[in-house]
């Protein structure tokens, strides 16, 4: 008989496609069991409820244990969108005390948010009051879905130190993606301490596992708690900061623009950080935190900036200790070469005036006097100087290494968010500008004495003042004194020295000190102790000069260094130096002497008015 091979052939094909078939429904079936999370979550979600239990937030504490920052109980609404059954929304809305509309716009925002997912917990209504959390427990039970999440607020002891110690916000979806510690509906430090320490402060998340019943109602913890994960709080933090000072501080700069920044010399601990205009820190605490950020925002003289950190100012006159330094190191000057000052630096028709004083005179008495005629006639002797250099470029680019070394043109590294570089212009600048070997000293002689193209932070002009007041040294400047369990990181701890040579500060140091005893910073002699000083008058293209001033008090022993900045304050000696001499003598002394009241008075009293920007 013959074989009926169409017959064998559709054996065949009918076999392989029933093994395909299997093996689709095989993938399915691993692919929904193993893959698929959706009905884990199903599962899991009808079984248990897992409560995100949230860590205490480290504290803060200034520098003599005076509690700063602390945390207070908040209650978030929460609910499992597929668990909500329908429910009273007018009972609900009374209870709370919102309208419908919001109920809707909640339920609406929620949905939209990102890692939104019916099977997870979801957070409807933040930051409810004592009284609202009181009247829903009561009466939790009629919404079923619904449960209250406990969290952690802050709550700031002092309207003071806003732009040091930050805040919190909500986490934004690039926080999440960047950091899988985060959740939809969790706070991040935002600005600031709370910033920059986040890592620290934050702790460590715990899980809290509950049991339902087959009507999704809550029996108890899961295997009595054994399977629960404890949360772990937050490290603590010291601060540098002393609190009593940073209030006084920003007192005095009350009505008026610019910055106090004060250092402990040997440590580099930040003792106060004013930028004023600032900001009541707890105005970015609770369910007002976004509406008040955005008057914040709006508000013209920009109290969300930080002009301590990331003000970049002209440094005037208190720059021209760095310049003594450069033109000793370089052996352009000795402390006795004298140089001519006709009421201003005179040099082939170019002229820069300077106030009346002595002529000729040496380094110190320059110093004392805020002579600008000394420091450009330096200036240009070194920049021009080709037999040693080879070129005005060359010569700028070694001016321009040793003040990088003494801590300007860069970022410090100061433990705090959004720091300025300031501005240190370099040889290919001018070459660009100018043309190349088309510029001298003379072309950029405003640089001498911190005008022109030169900016600063007031952080950098009082570290200068921290490593004369050293004697050649400095540590990098920061706000945390010590963490909780843990060493300090060791760029807080180390000394740094410039390129300096240490025999020339005691030079520069002492013709501070004869400006406070006879020169341009007399006002910022303090009885019984002796002070050293350097102010600064920094022109200003866009309106009245700003004040400055830089200095360092004992003269001997230094245990404060502190620089001002006024906007449009005038003369230094009109706003910087007695701002910066009662910050001294308050932290020195703990109170200003009888005879400095008035100016104490004048300082706490006086306003600046400041005219608003023109819209373009």
């Amino acid at each position: 008989m013959r074989k009926d091979y169409n017959l064998e052939k559709r054996k065949y094909i009918i076999g392989g496609f029933l093994i395909v078939i299997a093996l689709i429904y095989s993938i399915r079936l691993f692919d929904l069991q193993l893959n698929d999370e959706r009905y884990k979550k199903s599962a899991d979600s009808n079984a248990f409820l897992k409560k995100t239990v949230y860590p205490s937030r480290g504290l803060m504490y200034d520098r003599d244990g005076e509690l700063v920052v602390y945390n207070q109980p908040a209650y978030d609404v929460m609910l499992i969108p597929r668990d909500v059954k329908p429910f009273d929304t007018l009972d609900f809305c009374r209870t709370l005390h919102i309208t419908p509309d919001r109920l809707r716009k909640r339920f609406e925002d929620m949905r939209n948010s990102p890692g939104y997912s019916s099977y997870t917990p979801q957070r409807l209504i933040a930051q409810l009051s004592s009284q609202d959390y009181g009247r829903l427990q009561e009466k939790l039970y009629r919404f079923p879905g619904f449960f209250i999440q406990k969290r952690i607020l802050r709550q700031y002891k002092h309207a003071a130190a806003a732009n040091v110690l930050g805040n919190l916000r909500e986490v934004s979806s690039t926080d999440i993606d960047n950091d899988p510690y985060y959740s939809p509906g969790d706070y991040t430090g935002d600005l600031g301490v709370e910033n920059s320490y986040e890592p620290y402060l934050r702790g460590i998340k715990g899980m809290e596992i509950l049991i339902r019943d087959a009507h999704g109602r809550i029996q108890g913890r899961y295997e009595g708690g054994a399977r629960d994960i404890e949360p772990v709080s937050g490290r603590d933090l010291t601060l540098s900061l002393d609190i009593e000072l940073q209030e006084y501080a920003e007192k005095l700069m009350q009505g008026k623009r610019g910055a106090v920044v004060a250092i402990e010399p040997a440590t580099g601990e930040i003792l106060c950080l004013v930028s004023s205009p600032t900001y009541d820190p707890r105005l970015l605490v609770g369910r007002n935190r976004g509406e008040n950020y955005t008057m914040l925002t709006r508000d013209e003289s920009l109290p969300l900036f930080d002009r301590a950190l990331g003000g970049a100012y002209p440094p005037g006159s208190t720059f021209k200790p760095t310049q003594g330094l450069i033109l000793l190191q370089e052996g352009i000057i000795t402390t006795s070469t004298p140089y001519p000052c006709y009421h201003g630096y005179i040099n082939g028709g170019l002229r820069v005036g300077c106030h009346g004083h002595a002529s000729p005179l040496p380094l110190k008495p320059a110093l004392q006097t805020s002579c600008n005629a000394y420091f450009c006639w330096g200036f240009k002797n070194m920049i021009d100087r080709r037999s040693k250099y080879g070129s005005s470029a060359n010569a700028f680019e070694v001016w321009k290494k040793h003040l990088v070394s003494m801590g300007y043109g860069y970022k410090l590294g100061v433990d705090l968010p959004h720091e300025s570089r300031g501005f240190l212009p370099n040889a290919k600048f001018y070459n660009k500008f100018y043309g190349e070997g088309h510029w001298s000293a003379n072309t950029i002689i405003s640089v001498s004495i911190g005008q022109g193209e030169i900016l600063s932070t007031p952080l950098q002009i009082a570290n200068l003042s921290a490593t004369i007041a050293n004697r050649g040294h400095f540590i990098t400047p920061h706000i945390v004194k010590a963490i909780q369990d843990t060493v300090l990181p060791e760029e807080y701890r180390r000394v740094r020295r410039p390129t300096i040579d240490q025999k020339w500060y005691p030079e520069v140091a002492e013709g501070m000190h004869m400006a406070v005893l006879g020169g341009t910073c007399r006002r910022a002699a303090i009885p019984g102790i002796e002070v050293a000083g350097k102010t600064g008058t920094a022109q200003n293209p866009h309106g009245k000069d700003h004040s400055a001033f830089m200095g360092f008090a004992p003269y001997e022993n230094p245990r404060i260094a502190v620089a001002v900045y006024v906007e449009n304050g005038g003369w230094g000696a009109n706003y910087g130096v007695p701002i910066g001499s009662l910050v001294m003598e308050k932290y020195l002394c703990d109170s200003i002497s009888p005879g400095r009241k008035p100016m104490e008075e004048q300082m706490l009293n006086s306003t600046i008015s400041y005219a608003k920007p023109k819209k373009q």
